[in-house]
């Protein structure tokens, strides 16, 4: 790991683009793949070589993307580009803006806010080659299979580059070079400044062009080189969604391979989906249709899958989530949850405690080796160890307008479609009936039940839903009862 700010003098991040081809209101830096934004990617590569200072050049829906950026890393730079376009303008002010109180030196990293691939361990083999070479420029280039619409690099007779020439621009015999040009450059920095006061507009677009310095530098005496990546993905911007798809399926290919290779069985990789914060242990095995979000983590011999998607989940060592939906939630160990369960935040089930199917939970803690296991809802709720919840059980937690909190002790035996009227609580080692409504507090030990009467009305369907099948089917059963002659003793 690189010392905290021991690498180049500064990185600028370039993210000052409208992005019109995603045809979003949503800025295209903050488009994400991988559970991060395209610029918190970006922004995580430019902190992985440990820059003395890291600007972030800002300018469509300007406040929008600084207050993302301020919740990302709050001691980063921004800087709004102006009036002038291009990307030499961009690079200008930022550069201004680090100049403000004393004049960097050394090596000026220059990246993107949409090239969500790029790693650190690129940027720093980049800074390396610049610092040891001691040239004066340094682009990251790439070598295509089709450089179609890329800007071709020309090299000169002893490797070094002689310029950039844009595909619009380049003759036949050019446009067949393969080497194309990443944007992605390290320069020195007083290089850099004394060249972007050279850089006009003067050009069809009316822009001042970064790749301008590359010439001025090799006017002035300074030498020019390249680092060449075979790697294409991780110099690959995301202009519109199709290209935004394209990066997010390869980032979860990456990421998927590299917990295989740390030990992670993944039945299924292509129906695997895994964000870069989520963090996984040895021998946990993922299931098809399994997605992984946010800050997930997954402890050894748990089983997640298939079917199943964590927004936030902790999940215990050898617990095992089958066909789940769940987020901001704890699953201890050797718990066992699903199928078609509903984990909603706030949900803690203890070791060895079962949450089961076509259940609903939030906001509730669930003891050591407690059952929840089919047909409920249990939400603001308190649940000690041991207790078993029968089936159709829900709590009652909201009167309309405010919720209120159930409280079920330890030892606990609840009858089928019991319902809990919140505030109440339950005793240890209490049970309930079948279809208690519980409307008061229940005393340890105690059994509590609603009784009632059972009265039928005969008659009634035939009476009341006259030309039913339910009534046909009833006046048969009726009129065959009746005309039946009673058994005796003597007829057996």
């Amino acid at each position: 790991m690189i010392p905290e700010n021991t690498g180049p003098a500064a990185v600028i991040v370039l993210a000052a683009g409208a992005g019109t081809r995603m045809k979003s209101r949503t800025p295209k830096i903050l488009h994400e793949i991988g559970g991060r934004s395209m610029v918190g990617h970006a922004l995580l590569a430019a902190r992985s070589i440990a820059p003395q200072q890291l600007a972030v050049v800002v300018r469509h829906e300007r406040d929008l993307v600084a207050g993302h950026l301020a919740d990302l890393d709050p001691s980063a730079l921004i800087v709004d580009q102006d009036e002038v376009p291009g990307t030499g303008r961009a690079v200008e002010v930022a550069l201004a803006a680090l100049d403000a109180k004393e004049k960097i030196a050394g090596t000026v990293v220059v990246t993107y806010g949409d090239v969500p691939l790029l790693s650190g361990g690129l940027l720093a083999d980049l800074v390396a080659t610049h610092e040891r070479e001691g040239n004066a420029v340094t682009v990251l280039t790439a070598v295509l299979d089709d450089a179609t619409g890329y800007g071709r690099i020309l090299r000169g007779a002893d490797g070094t580059v002689t310029g950039i020439r844009e595909h619009k621009d380049s003759t036949d015999e050019e446009r067949l070079i393969r080497e194309v040009n990443s944007g992605i450059y390290a320069f020195d920095a007083a290089v850099l400044r004394e060249a972007l006061g050279k850089v006009t507009t003067e050009n069809v677009q009316g822009e001042k062009y970064l790749t301008d310095v590359l010439g001025l530098a090799r006017e002035a005496g300074g030498r020019v080189a390249a680092v060449v990546t075979a790697d294409r993905w991780q110099v690959e911007g995301a202009n519109d969604r199709v290209q935004l798809a394209a990066l997010g399926a390869e980032l979860n290919r990456r990421t998927v391979e590299a917990w295989m290779r740390a030990g992670v069985t993944v039945v299924d990789p292509s129906t695997t989906w895994i964000d870069s914060s989520v963090t996984l242990d040895e021998d946990v095995r993922l299931l098809p249709n399994t997605q992984l979000h946010g800050s997930t983590t997954v402890a050894r011999d748990a089983v997640v899958g298939p079917d199943t998607t964590l927004t936030d989940v902790e999940v215990g060592e050898g617990a095992a989530v089958i066909r789940t939906h769940g987020s901001g939630s704890v699953i201890g160990p050797r718990a066992a949850v699903g199928p078609f369960t509903y984990l909603r935040p706030g949900t803690v089930l203890g070791e060895k405690g079962k949450i089961g199917a076509f259940y609903e939970t939030k906001n509730v803690t669930i003891g050591r080796g407690s059952k929840l296991s089919h047909l409920g809802y249990a939400g603001d709720a308190e649940i000690g160890e041991d207790t078993n919840i029968g089936c159709g059980n829900i709590t009652a937690n909201y009167d309309g307008e405010k919720k209120h909190r159930t409280v079920i002790g330890s030892g606990v035996r609840t009858g089928s479609n019991t319902v809990f009227v919140a505030p109440v609580t339950v005793g240890d080692g209490a049970y309930s009936g079948a279809g208690a409504v519980i409307r008061k507090d229940v005393p340890a030990g105690a059994l509590a039940l609603s009784i009632a009467a059972q009265r039928n009305t005969e008659g009634w369907v035939p009476a009341n839903r006259p030309g039913s099948r339910s009534a046909e089917l009833a006046q048969a059963a009726i009129t065959n009862s009746s005309s039946t002659p009673a058994s005796t003793e003597e007829g057996k």
